[in-house]
């Protein structure tokens, strides 16, 4: 279990017995389907005379066994909410539930279940991987080996190199070795993938889809929206401290406009009935009719002997309405949490 605070907070994650997490499930304090249930999460910063609230009002749930993407525009209060939901920071108000206990007030069962990646690693320079992993290791009540983990991400040639001497990538992959020794049924995961190749990035994407699969629950924070794309079954996108648009990608998406752009022609355009266009030295029409508003001017470029210079036509995606969020100058609740 991997926790870079510290080695003693590390330690409550992982040493606990087999039976006191059973124990633990079995006192209805658990509930089967929901690994996370936050209501009403609050979180305020400041000294009582000058104080900024971070978080506003938060509502999350997490179901086992799937991928849940945590997305946040800058300063969305996507690190604080993350911070409350893994037990690292208390809300200022609001309840959490994770396996159906309180990540803070029962922190030994909840964390021996639990594996996390942090942003910064801070993993001890001067000590080898091989090391490293058996250093996380001895603090793991039921954990596997060095050897699977090291594996599992593709470092098992670089057990004897000190951590010191990896790049950026490598240490980010010691990292989630670290966080998988502890067999974790919920893997918290902040930017697992910053600093990595393109093809160390597709191998980490290859190894959480079987993690997956093995029925293991991950939360997931990250600025490539194309990896949000790729691994999420539903996806929270927080903007100002609230959750401004939750559900799949389909649900997040439909609704929102397509858009068409190309350079001015210099003649009227043609109209474009519930279209929105912007006819300035580029053109942009959005539109919820991609297909049929696109026919409509090609055919009336053809038909005016036209080239449309510039043409691009893009359905509405993940990061055309994160970008729409990041612009609204305030956060709209848009959808139902799951």
């Amino acid at each position: 279990m991997h926790n870079a605070r510290s080695f003693d907070d590390c330690a409550y994650y992982c040493r606990r017995t087999a039976s006191e997490i059973v124990e633990a499930m079995n006192g209805n304090r658990f509930r089967e389907h929901d690994v996370i249930v936050a209501r009403g999460l609050r979180r305020t910063y400041g000294d009582g005379k000058t104080t900024f609230e971070a978080v506003r009002g938060v509502d999350l749930r997490v179901a086992e066994g799937e991928v849940f993407a945590l997305l946040g525009t800058n300063g969305a209060g996507k690190t604080s909410t993350l911070d409350m939901l893994e037990g690292l920071a208390a809300p200022s108000a609001g309840v959490i539930e994770v396996f159906g206990l309180d990540p803070r007030k029962d922190r030994a069962e909840v964390r021996a279940q639990v594996g996390i990646v942090l942003q910064s690693g801070g993993l001890p320079a001067e000590l080898t991987v091989g090391e490293t992993l058996e250093m996380w290791r001895g603090t793991c009540s039921n954990p596997t080996t060095t050897e699977a983990v090291l594996a599992q991400v593709n470092l098992t040639d670089r057990v004897d190199v000190r951590v010191g001497s990896l790049s950026g990538g490598e240490q980010r992959r010691v990292d989630l070795a670290c966080a998988l020794l502890g067999r974790p049924r919920l893997l918290f995961l902040d930017e697992p993938t910053t600093g990595l190749d393109p093809e160390s990035r597709r191998a980490t994407w290859r190894l959480l889809a079987d993690l997956k699969a093995a029925g293991v629950t991950i939360v997931l924070t990250t600025h490539y929206l194309d990896e949000a794309e790729a691994l999420a079954d539903r996806i929270a996108i927080m903007h100002r401290g609230a959750v401004a648009r939750t559900g799949t990608l389909r649900e997040i998406v439909d609704g929102h406009p397509a858009r068409i752009a190309f350079d001015h022609p210099g003649l009227p355009l043609p109209p474009l009935r519930d279209a929105r266009v912007d006819a300035q030295a580029r053109v942009t029409v959005s539109t919820d009719d991609l297909q049929g508003h696109l026919s409509e001017l090609l055919d009336w470029a053809r038909r005016n002997g036209l080239r449309l210079a510039g043409l691009e036509a893009r359905a509405a995606s993940l990061e055309s309405v994160f970008l729409d969020i990041a612009e609204e100058s305030a956060p709209q609740l848009i959808g139902a949490t799951r």
